[in-house]
């Protein structure tokens, strides 16, 4: 879901939450942790950078908000 949000806005960032909206609209809260693991897993393959304040961090210490970007 995350690649598909992304393709869909290609020049802009998206909220983990927003994904996990996507899946679980009525329950989207309870999937905010699966949404950040998701977004690593899509950093260490090389498809998404996570930012914060537009800078790419490392996902293992990022903490607070985080925003997702394709590479």
């Amino acid at each position: 879901m995350i690649i598909h949000l992304l393709q869909q806005r290609p020049r802009t960032t998206i909220c983990p939450s927003e994904a996990a909206r996507a899946v679980r609209p009525e329950q989207w809260s309870d999937l905010i942790e699966d949404s950040r693991c998701a977004a690593r897993r899509l950093v260490a393959t090389g498809a998404i950078d996570i930012v914060q304040k537009g800078i790419v961090v490392d996902p293992s210490t990022a903490k607070g908000p985080i925003r997702l970007r394709l590479r």
